[in-house]
This record gives C-alpha cells, structure tokens and sequence, in this order.
C-alpha cells in the first residue's frame, strides 16, 4: 500500500473538512489579526494535535467496523440520511448572510496551544466525518487498516488541517471582504458535496439489498 497516496487522501479529506468558515478557523484567524500570526499558528497547531488523535480513534473505529459488516451496513444508511438532509439544507435553507461568530471564553488567556486543544475537543464531528472516509478508502482497497497505514492517514490529516487554518490566518482580510459571496458560493460547494456523497452512498446501498 503506498503510504504517500494514502497520505494525500487524509491531507485531502481534512482540507475539504476545514474549508467551511466556522469556529475554529474564523477564530485561528481572529487570533492572528489580533494578536499576530505566531498566535494564530501556535492556535492552529493546538487544534492539529486533537484532530490527529480524532482521525486516529476514527481509524480504529473503522477497523472494528470492517469486521462488522452488519453495523457498517445500518450506519452507512444512516450516514447516507445525514448527508441528504446537511445537501438539502446547504442548497436550499441555508442563509448566504454569515451570522457572527462568538468566540468562547476561555478562562486561561496566556495558552492559545492549549486553547486550540480545548476547542478542538469540543467539536467531536470529526471522529464519524473521517471514520466514513476511512471505511469508503478501505472498501475500494485504497487503504488497509495496518499501522503504518493508519499514522499516515491521521498525518495527512493534521496536515491537511493546519494546511487550511494557515490559509484562513494569511488570507482573512480577503475572506472578510468578500463574505457575502464566499459564504453564498460556500453553501452551493458543501451541498454539492454531499449531495455526490449522498448518491455514491444510496447507490452503494441499493447494490447491496
């Protein structure tokens, strides 16, 4: 199995997952305009670490799961609901006007590592994001569940990750500018997304009844 390959699919997939404005880039951002980039990137590394170790815990859940097809086979539809409904919603409920961000308070001002750490454990979406990924790269025999295997999916992960914060910390001003038709182009890029998602996996499904 080539490591580097299934290296770019976790820096891929982490990419795709992060692009979305929310809490933990617009704040990685907040951070760098505020108090500079340094900040912001030692921000961003916090919030890398625990990311790293959600994607791992994803690939050992996968691995449990690929020996339970039967468990695979409720959550695949269940998963494939989840992402009609978030299609659904990005096309056509969602407001193209950002509402506001309101960055936690955090009782410890003087360890943005820490705070990154602490944000990025709250959000524990993806841990069932990267474990789906996991299982549909191993169905199709593009990754196997070794340990080598494993640590270079979750360090294309913490790549990927730290990769689109960094873009969010140096091109903030520009996003800000623009939020109106970035945000509104946003929703259209999710739901399409998930909506080719949401067919590879209700297709997926109707094969196997």
């Amino acid at each position: 199995m080539d490591l580097t390959f299934i290296f770019l699919w976790g820096l891929l997939f982490a990419i795709i997952g992060v692009i979305p404005p929310g809490l933990l880039n617009m704040s990685a951002a907040k951070i760098s305009l505020k108090e500079g980039h340094v900040r912001g990137i030692v921000f961003s590394i916090g919030v890398c670490v625990v990311l790293m170790a959600q994607a791992y815990i994803a690939a050992i859940f996968s691995r449990y799961l690929s020996r339970h097809p039967e468990v695979i086979s409720i959550l695949r539809s269940v998963a494939c609901v989840i992402f009609i409904l978030v299609t659904i919603y990005f096309l056509f409920i969602a407001k193209s006007k950002p509402k506001s961000q309101k960055e936690p308070k955090i009782k410890s001002k003087h360890s943005r590592f820490f705070q990154g750490m602490l944000m990025s454990a709250i959000n524990v979406f993806p841990i069932p994001y990267q474990s789906y990924l996991i299982i549909t790269l191993a169905s199709v025999g593009w990754m196997n569940f070794e340990q080598t295997s494993i640590i270079a999916y979750v360090a294309g992960a913490g790549t990927g990750t730290f990769v689109m914060l960094y873009v969010y910390i140096f091109f903030f001003d520009m996003i800000k500018s623009k939020s109106f038709t970035s945000q509104k182009n946003m929703n259209y890029i999710i739901g399409g997304i998930t909506g080719i998602i949401s067919i590879v996996t209700l297709i997926n499904i109707i094969k196997d009844l």
